[in-house]
């Protein structure tokens, strides 16, 4: 004989006034949990926000580098960072830039950046130099971290850091300095460039005593493999920035070492490895570009197009990033998703065309 289905396994409590409020509560605090629950990224890149300039101090002796403290136009708390991390500066002409936080990360109040100054570069210093004085104020995005320093014990087997920074490089590695200090870590470091009139910063870096060799072309000539690496022990991190030359030697000087962690950031763009000779054409004005088997896409789209926009010609800021609307592409980012490479998206700072042509949405 059949059973009737008894009606308050789904029907009476919907007539219960207690039973309807906590069905309610449910349907609307465990979506809202779940939303708050989520993982909170420590910076946010893509955020953009006002500094204002409160202090400009020129920090190498030839008058080339000057250095920028930075504080929130808003006055409201600045994003924490890490040894390593950049800020991607958004100037009043259309440029973007990035540079160092050079500063101290424990310092929560204000960034520090430093930036020399290329008279035949892209124009993206020179205006720096020139428009942030103090009582300015400038976009940026960031700040985030192309070169994160690895504590020994705590994200790295190592048990030992070197330091190794040319000129200008130092913006990078001298929070990690502070950062090995401050954690009493066992490190070293060479810092190199032309002459002591040309790097910055060197009456702070001076102050770590006997843990730093300063060493100068003008004095003691180009440096090798093992004036930069010296006696390092094996379970070492070494961590460089600097001009290209220094860092091959650098490379070449560690191919054997096995035991040696090798970390580097270019200032410059890569070479390019491999490359053949391909054309662009970019497709809003109509003009054909020709890219040499050794020259970069947005090298050459940079002599017909100097306000391509672009930062750090090494493919993984996205600022150069452009539509490819026919051609196939040979990827040599580290940036681009799956997805973004078939809706046709393209890096031009490093990656090429498959074939013999491209025409860009540029």
């Amino acid at each position: 004989m059949p059973v009737e289905v008894p009606p308050h396994l789904y029907g009476r409590w919907r007539h219960d006034p207690l039973l309807w409020l906590s069905n309610l509560l449910a349907k609307v605090a465990i979506p809202t949990f779940s939303v708050l629950m989520r993982r909170r990224r420590l910076a946010q890149p893509e955020q953009t926000r006002q500094l204002r300039v409160i202090g400009r101090e020129i920090v190498a002796h030839d008058k080339d580098v000057v250095a920028l403290t930075l504080v929130a136009a808003d006055d409201k708390p600045l994003t924490r960072w890490t040894p390593g991390a950049h800020l991607d500066l958004l100037l009043p002409s259309g440029r973007m830039r990035e540079y160092s936080l050079c500063g101290d990360p424990a310092d929560s109040g204000s960034y520090r950046i430093a930036v020399r100054r290329i008279p035949d570069g892209g124009g993206g210093s020179i205006e720096v130099h020139d428009t942030l004085l103090p009582g300015a104020t400038v976009t940026v995005k960031g700040p985030r971290n192309g070169m994160p320093m690895a504590v020994p014990g705590f994200g790295s087997p190592a048990r030992h850091l070197r330091f190794v920074a040319g000129g200008i490089g130092i913006t990078p590695i001298l929070p990690m300095m502070r950062a090995a200090e401050r954690l009493g870590l066992d490190w070293s470091m060479v810092y190199t460039g032309r002459s002591a009139d040309s790097i910055p910063f060197i009456a702070e870096v001076q102050q770590f005593g006997a843990k730093v060799r300063v060493r100068t072309d003008d004095t003691h000539g180009l440096p090798s493999a093992a004036d930069l690496i010296g006696d390092v022990p094996g379970a070492t991190a070494l961590y460089a920035c600097g001009p290209p030359a220094m860092l091959e030697v650098l490379r070449h000087g560690l191919m054997d070492r096995t035991d040696v962690e090798l970390h580097y950031e270019r200032f410059s763009a890569p070479p390019v490895l491999d490359g053949k000779a391909f054309t662009v054409t970019l497709a809003r004005s109509g003009t054909t570009v020709a890219v040499g088997a050794d020259q970069s896409a947005l090298a050459a789209i940079l002599a017909v197009e100097p306000a391509t926009p672009y930062s750090c010609k090494q493919g993984f800021c996205g600022t150069c990033r452009v539509r490819v609307v026919d051609g196939t592409v040979d990827h040599r980012d580290q940036t681009l998703t799956d997805t973004e490479r078939a809706h046709g998206h393209m890096l031009v700072c490093v990656s090429r065309a498959a074939g013999d042509h491209l025409i860009i949405d540029a």
